[in-house]
């Protein structure tokens, strides 16, 4: 068994659907001849032909509008977006179309389309290449959000957005694509969409996250462990729609909760995470809901985008300040 990082996750979970279902095809911009920007389709063009590894002109939304009408036609195409900064331009096919093609056709067509996009900071990329956006997205029905944080679950859960009969937005976390390798079977075997993951179980407190933030949230429960302090820390993995039966069990046991995230703090996911906390289990909670986040302001450029990112000293210190509440 190979142990691979999360962009090879990736690479291997598309090839696996290539080889195994002749519906589904690649396309976007260098996603062929150069294997994509990086290095997520690498190799899969002079494997499976051109026909089903197509490079694109730059224009996004003709990237999403044709993923609209081969899904339509029972195809699964799988379209690259290269950075989520350039996604908007395809919102228009995302939002107006593919979100709503289930309910529009009352059941009839279905979308089994996946738009991917490397997203989020942490690379000293230049401008519109670092937001992480990933709200707008959870925000409209009909469209499920999934970001893997770890090569495994990249694996399981590109698999199961493949085979998924509705529209999924897989957000992959360029700033972890290589920090760290997993042994993954290239077994086809998915994950499943639509559950949290209990990376660690602990009894005092509970730290919620997704994406590349996993990274420092796992880091922070293990110095909160040298301290005394039993963190649970549950990946959120498919942040539309969230699997809230998974969160509130874990708070109902520790009564104490932080959520991390990389976007701005208001109207994010965290914010619908803490509004549903709050709502179902108010009554277990022994402190005020914390959260650690990016700030209100647009990502800034990379000589200060780590002044911007959530750090572990960043999540010891909220983690802290609400075991000590009172």
């Amino acid at each position: 068994m190979a142990a691979i990082t999360l962009i090879e996750a990736v690479n291997a979970a598309l090839a696996y659907e290539l080889e195994h279902d002749k519906d589904v095809v690649l396309f976007g911009e260098d996603v062929g001849k150069n294997g994509g920007v990086f290095r997520a389709t690498d190799g899969l063009q002079a494997q499976y032909g051109e026909d089903r590894v197509i490079d694109s002109p730059l224009a996004e939304s003709m990237i999403a509008g044709l993923a609209v009408g081969m899904a339509a036609q029972g195809m699964k195409p799988v379209a690259e977006m290269q950075f989520m900064g350039f996604i908007f331009p395809a919102v228009d096919q995302i939002f107006g179309q593919a979100a709503r093609m289930r309910h529009r056709t009352r059941g009839r067509l279905t979308m089994p389309m996946v738009i991917r996009a490397p997203f989020g900071g942490g690379i000293h990329a230049p401008e519109h290449h670092s937001e992480s956006t990933e709200a707008l997205f959870a925000h409209i029905p009909g469209l499920k959000v999934v970001i893997p944080s770890n090569p495994s679950r990249a694996y399981g859960l590109m698999l199961a957005a493949i085979r998924d009969p509705d529209p999924v937005i897989f957000l992959e976390p360029k700033r972890v694509y290589r920090i760290v390798k997993h042994e993954v079977e290239d077994n086809g075997e998915e994950y499943p969409l639509e559950v949290c993951f209990v990376d660690r179980e602990g009894s005092d407190i509970t730290l919620i996250s997704w994406g590349a933030m996993m990274h420092e949230t796992n880091i922070a429960a293990e110095k909160l462990a040298a301290e005394g302090i039993d963190a649970e820390v549950i990946d959120v993995a498919t942040v539309s729609p969230i699997d809230m039966d998974t969160i509130l069990e874990s708070v109902r046991k520790t009564g104490r909760v932080c959520i991390i995230q990389e976007a701005p703090k208001s109207g994010a996911v965290g914010s619908e995470i803490a509004a549903e906390i709050a709502e179902h289990a108010i009554m277990s909670l022994l402190a005020p809901i914390g959260r650690v986040s990016g700030y209100d302001t647009v990502m800034p450029y990379y000589k200060m985008e780590k002044q911007y990112m959530p750090t572990v000293d960043r999540i010891l210190d909220e983690a802290r300040r609400i075991m000590e509440y009172k």
